[in-house]
């Protein structure tokens, strides 16, 4: 049982981390809580489907049909996320920090309604998105090994994989390329970085395309897990993820994975606690169904923030006076 917990709570962790990341760069740059994230990532799932859908009839090998969903998926989102950038947060970039996140609210709302309409154009609300052929097999089936208690299929599998290489990938490119190094100077002091012949805009356009990547990355791994979605389904990953970013330090890419994974092993283990009910003593726990799991997970987060307001791995950063 607590194997099981330990690898479901990681499948569904790490693409709470995939989304948290696109979070967590744009905070990191602009101090921006980009809401619009939500439908950005839930805009990679659909494309994700259509690609699934267009293909589905094909030979093509699956993980190259995988592989077309997620490149278009990330070209989409991406490009959708410099688009909101360019016209809705650019042009408030000097005002209170309230306006750009009511702003933010705004367009999250704008891009779910036309989500909506540009899929009930196929006459449809919520979309059923066709796996290439043995995605849902047990692991067992790629190893020929005896691994049934994991109760892990071969579509996590895939998640967790892709998810590790995406992480190792954005290290990488933040900390060991001229463009990362750009992307930290930004998000340390703005104009400083501009006298040093930095081109700010520039920087905050690459990184608002990076993070809605990494968002439309999420949403297909999303619908690839869970085989529907629709217009509305961004919202409760969205917060979750922004939560998860939250948990393990806004700003933070090693924070988001961690909040990721905390998160997500929490919900895991609340899912199935009830079933600890037939231990001596721990009869309540019956009471606590699968239901309950946004709850625990949010009130662990708020005791987590209690101990250590700046998140896990966040820094709490001095006041200048």
């Amino acid at each position: 049982m607590l194997l099981q917990v330990l690898v479901g709570g990681l499948s569904l962790g790490v693409l709470y981390a995939i989304i948290a990341l696109g979070y967590t760069m744009v905070y990191g740059v602009l101090q921006l809580i980009n809401f619009a994230h939500s439908e950005v990532f839930i805009a990679g799932g659909i494309v994700g489907f259509l690609v699934f859908d267009a293909v589905k009839a094909s030979s093509m090998n699956g993980y190259l049909k995988l592989l077309l969903a997620c490149i278009a998926a990330m070209a989409v989102s991406g490009l959708l996320n410099v688009i909101i950038e360019r016209l809705a947060y650019r042009p408030l970039r000097g005002a209170q920090r309230l306006v750009p996140l009511i702003t933010a609210i705004g367009v999250s709302l704008i891009l779910q309604d036309l989500l909506r309409f540009l899929v009930g154009l196929r006459g449809q609300f919520d979309l059923s998105v066709p796996l290439p052929q043995g995605f849902g097999n047990p692991i067992s089936s790629l190893f020929g090994l005896d691994i049934s208690l994991l109760n892990l299929q071969v579509k996590d599998l895939i998640l967790i994989v892709v998810a590790v290489v995406m992480l190792i990938g954005l290290n990488l490119l933040v900390n060991r390329t001229q463009l990362g190094r750009a992307i930290r100077a930004v998000a340390h002091d703005r104009q400083t970085s501009g006298l040093m012949g930095i081109d700010a805009n520039r920087i905050i356009s690459l990184t608002f395309l990076i993070g809605g990547a990494l968002g439309g990355l999420g949403g297909v791994m999303f619908a690839m897990k869970y085989q529907a979605l629709n217009a509305y389904s961004g919202t409760l990953p969205g917060i979750k993820a922004f939560t998860a970013a939250v948990l393990g330090g806004i700003g933070s890419i090693p924070g988001a994975v961690l909040g990721g994974l905390v998160l997500g092993w929490l919900e895991t283990l609340l899912g199935v606690i009830s079933l600890f009910s037939s231990v001596p003593g721990l009869h309540w726990l019956g009471a606590i169904k699968a239901e309950y799991k946004d709850l625990g997970a949010f009130l662990a987060l708020i005791l987590i923030l209690f101990l250590k307001p700046a998140g896990l791995l966040g820094r709490s950063a001095a006041e200048k006076v």
